[in-house]
């Protein structure tokens, strides 16, 4: 594991680009986007308050291909969309590389999120996105947990939820891409759960939820951070892609689904190693937390 060094990674001559529509994409999301300066400025500045609350720190991002199409396989922190946004302007930064998000089909139904969803890459969360991509030799982020494994219970902190899925497996055997593990840790240990979706006092919430269509097992739980706050605790978050996996030996197969179900038990064994490193690397941290990190630049 190790830190990726610097290297350009956008065009300097122009803001952002975006090639024509063609089929594949659904929803007129661009096929290929290109963020320029400005927008690697705005989306780092929206991000700002995060990164400076939880001073990330990211390992082995050297080990993801600096072309031809990649699937990146992460676990599902709590609530999801936390702390995943960070990874993609360090992607973008140290390895010149996009990553495109495949988007729960709740935020891409609301027309404003989704034109800033489209804007910075993502696409509808499906199987034919998934796929055109990765032929057009993009990156492409995938959490086969789901929003399940997101929104949590108690005594389910970094849990592993992915239920038997296989379709990102099958993926990346179809497509020829190699699958690279990445484990993220932090935002777990930035809050407890109080109640969680089988608790009596999230009944009205839960009902809530199914008269809006969604499942109740995607019942938000109810949080404290800082206090009784929502806020999170400042933790460290800390992120880690791990060796690429290549397909290659389960594309020959004559059961698709025996292979896909075979990479996906080893690219599960993977990321449960990237997150027992990132345990570690918390775990010896100094500057875990916010007070630790103030420490550190007291003079001794």
């Amino acid at each position: 594991m190790s830190h990726s060094g610097d290297r350009p990674t956008v065009d300097p001559d122009r803001q952002r680009g975006a090639l024509p529509d063609r089929p594949g994409l659904s929803d007129g999301a661009p096929l290929s986007v290109r963020l320029g300066p400005v927008d690697l400025r705005v989306f780092e500045a929206a991000l700002a308050p995060l990164r400076a609350w939880s001073d990330p720190r990211f390992f082995g991002l050297d080990n993801i291909p600096d072309s031809g199409p990649v699937l990146l396989v992460a676990n599902h922190n709590l609530l999801g969309l936390i702390d995943a946004p960070l990874l993609m302007p360090e992607v973008l930064r140290s390895r010149g590389r996009l990553i495109r998000g495949l988007a729960e089909n709740l935020l891409i139904s609301v027309p404003g999120v989704r034109h800033v969803l489209h804007y910075y890459g993502s696409v509808r969360g499906t199987r034919e996105n998934c796929r055109t991509l990765l032929e057009q030799g993009e990156v492409v982020i995938v959490f086969p947990g789901g929003g399940r494994e997101a929104i949590r219970r108690k005594g389910e902190k970094y849990a592993l939820r992915w239920e038997g899925r296989t379709g990102f497996a099958r993926m990346a055997i179809e497509c020829g891409a190699p699958i690279v593990p990445v484990g993220m840790i932090g935002i777990d240990d930035a809050y407890d759960i109080i109640a969680d979706k089988d608790d009596a006092l999230l009944r009205p919430l839960r009902a809530l939820v199914g008269a809006l269509g969604i499942h109740t097992e995607l019942t938000p739980p109810l949080l404290r951070g800082v206090g009784l706050t929502p806020i999170p605790r400042p933790e460290r978050f800390y992120f880690s892609a791990g060796t690429p996996i290549d397909p290659g030996p389960w594309r020959e197969t004559t059961d698709i689904e025996e292979a896909a179900g075979q990479l996906a038990q080893v690219v599960e064994k993977a990321l449960r190693e990237e997150l027992t490193y990132l345990f570690a690397e918390r775990d010896r941290d100094r500057g875990r937390t916010l007070s630790g990190r103030l420490r550190e630049l007291l003079p001794v």
